[in-house]
């Protein structure tokens, strides 16, 4: 039996077993096994290869971990840094980029410290974290009261950093259906930046997106990891020069 022959049953054979580990194991609707789980709606989970929507959204946080960070791509971000440029915010260059954000950074941490916002750096990037048990209150788009003051906090540093571009990216836990979710990501991002907004922020800056269920950083099998889903991401891009 030559090599390509050989080559091409060790391949068979490989994706064969795969299949059946699938099958076994992806907790699908098959022969004589249970239907699938149902959600706390009363609906039946989506079924994706398998595999139930909370196991693949608990497989997605595994894969991408910490999972902060820009939604709107590459594109939405050099569309919003030009419309910055013509309307005379400069750009930063170079070692100034980092100095710039570790600055931003150390305040960013010293106002929120103690008010359950999470701070991640990733490279130039700066994340806010800031879950809805201290911004929403279950199923609502409306800011809490006490939430308020750590929003202006954050507020006057983005008035003093203005040199960068502000993503606002609200997330939710698998619960419900996803257009439901979906929308619901949106609105309480909306909430957060319109309030950032309203205290003096330029409008331009700000790109405001949901991602509903999508992006989970922590199993949806668990309250705790629910808890960890639903969430209001606020992340910095430095304009460049």
């Amino acid at each position: 039996m030559n090599l390509f022959k050989q080559s091409a049953i060790g391949l068979m054979v490989a994706g064969s077993m795969l299949l059946t580990g699938c099958m076994s194991t992806g907790g699908g609707y098959y022969g004589n096994q249970p239907p699938p789980p149902q959600d706390p709606y009363g609906q039946p989970q989506q079924q994706q290869g398998g595999m139930s929507r909370t196991g693949k959204g608990a497989l997605i946080g595994a894969a991408i971990g910490a999972a902060a960070g820009l939604l709107s791509g590459s594109d939405a971000t050099e569309r919003r840094q030009r419309a910055l440029v013509g309307a005379g915010v400069g750009g930063l260059a170079g070692g100034a980029i980092g100095s710039y954000q570790d600055r931003q950074e150390r305040i960013l941490r010293e106002r929120t410290q103690g008010t359950g916002v999470d701070v991640i750096r990733q490279g130039d990037n700066i994340t806010l974290n800031m879950p809805s048990g201290i911004t929403f209150d279950f199923d609502s788009a409306t800011l809490k009261p006490q939430f308020n003051s750590v929003l202006d906090g954050v507020a006057s540093t983005l008035q003093e950093y203005n040199q960068t571009i502000i993503e606002v990216a609200g997330h939710t836990d698998s619960v419900g259906t996803d257009s439901y979710n979906q929308a619901l990501s949106e609105r309480r991002a909306n909430a957060v930046g319109n309030y950032l907004m309203s205290r003096g922020i330029m409008r331009d800056r700000f790109i405001i997106v949901g991602a509903g269920e999508s992006r989970p950083i922590a199993s949806n099998d668990t309250e705790s990891g629910r808890a960890q889903n639903r969430r209001v991401e606020i992340t910095l891009v430095p304009v460049r020069g």
